[in-house]
């Protein structure tokens, strides 16, 4: 066993929250898709880490860009609770309270699934269930700038962000007990989510596009309501939506 896994195991065994199998990987196709095998195999406790993805994937199947050096992670989450939206917006807000993050002031999330700041995106989740009460958890964050920017989106770092010396296995512990701290809080009802995520939304009372259905909407964005729906005043009515994906709307 190396060093950092022998490290990362003790942190997990610390807060008594070690799965039964961890991989620290320097390379692999997806991290999401290495969970998804051991979960076939019954394996329940998981957490799988890696430096580097050659096929990294986002929401809808867009390509996640994974170069080496940043945190990739995937753990298979079960709920007693049926799972929806508000899963990825309560783990979005517990990585945002981890230790190594809370201290930072620019720090935000983007509806539904983007961890942001007005420097742009710096790490995202994604929730794939593999039924109605189990879902595997993917976390991407960026610990260090992107030599190649991104060509639709502006992009930013830990980092650039204030992070000045970022423990790679310190955090993915935190990832990891935020991943299952947030569990609870969904498995709670998700108590005041409207209050707490709107405290952190990106682009709040600003003017958005919205693309659903391959139609785009423009209005203000209103924040979310308790059950995650994003609201967004159209011509001076507020319209509620569950799927959709967000942008800032682009000066003419």
């Amino acid at each position: 066993m190396d060093l950092e896994t022998r490290h990362l195991r003790q942190l997990l065994s610390d807060a008594q929250q070690l799965p039964e199998v961890l991989l620290l990987k320097q390379i692999t196709t997806s991290t999401n898709d290495e969970v998804r095998a051991l979960a076939n195999r019954g394996v329940q406790g998981i957490l799988v880490c890696s430096e580097m993805q050659t096929q990294g994937r986002g929401q809808h199947q867009r390509e996640w860009v994974s170069p080496a050096g940043n945190i990739y992670l995937s753990t298979l989450l079960e709920t007693r609770t049926p799972l929806d939206g508000r899963l990825s917006l309560e783990i979005a807000l517990n990585i945002l309270q981890t230790p190594s993050l809370k201290s930072l002031s620019d720090i935000q999330i983007k509806w539904p699934n983007d961890l942001y700041s007005s420097q742009g995106k710096w790490g995202g989740i994604l929730v794939e269930p593999i039924g109605s009460n189990q879902a595997i958890i993917g976390v991407g964050i960026n610990l260090f700038p992107l030599e190649t920017p991104l060509p639709d989106q502006h992009t930013t770092s830990l980092m650039q962000l204030g992070v000045q010396y970022p423990n790679r296995i310190q955090i993915i512990s935190e990832l990891y007990l935020a991943i299952q701290q947030a569990g609870q809080w969904f498995e709670h009802g998700s108590y005041n989510l409207s209050a707490r995520f709107n405290h952190y939304a990106a682009f709040m009372n600003q003017a958005v596009e919205f693309e659903q259905s391959h139609q785009t909407i423009e209005g203000i964005f209103k924040g979310i309501s308790d059950d995650g729906r994003i609201n967004i005043l159209i011509n001076q009515s507020l319209e509620g939506f569950y799927q959709g994906r967000l942008r800032l709307k682009v000066a003419q």
